[in-house]
């Protein structure tokens, strides 16, 4: 709960534990943040949640995560999305290579939701 502020989705990070769609990544043996994923985006991998922890931010957490996924991806394509006020996030996938693929409006009134994509790494 430290990490992502609130309980509001709970049951969800549960079910992608439960799943064994959360990958997390751990500094001085804490957990620093997460990863959850699904394979329900018109069956590519969705990058649904990427957390990290608001003191362990701007040290590579997120793009271990990424990485990891863009390695270890269950499907070849790979998705992901943010808030266009998210800046740091848009920065975080493009150091990632991912590019943008698209806009949903209407999720936040006025802050569009971009859409992202790579292609997984070959092993």
């Amino acid at each position: 709960m430290d990490v992502i502020g609130n309980d509001s989705r709970r049951n969800y990070i549960k079910h992608a534990i439960d799943a064994g769609n959360c990958i997390i990544t751990k500094e001085d043996n804490s957990i620093s943040g997460f990863l959850t994923y699904d394979t329900n985006f018109f069956d590519c991998t969705f990058l649904s949640l990427i957390i990290v922890s608001p003191v362990k931010r701007r040290r590579g957490h997120a793009s271990s995560l990424i990485s990891y996924m863009l390695r270890h991806s269950p499907t070849q394509k790979i998705f992901s999305s943010t808030n266009e006020s998210n800046e740091s996030m848009q920065k975080v996938f493009k150091a990632n290579g991912f590019i943008r693929s698209g806009i949903i409006e209407n999720l936040d009134e006025g802050n569009p939701e971009l859409i992202f994509h790579a292609k997984k790494l070959r092993a």
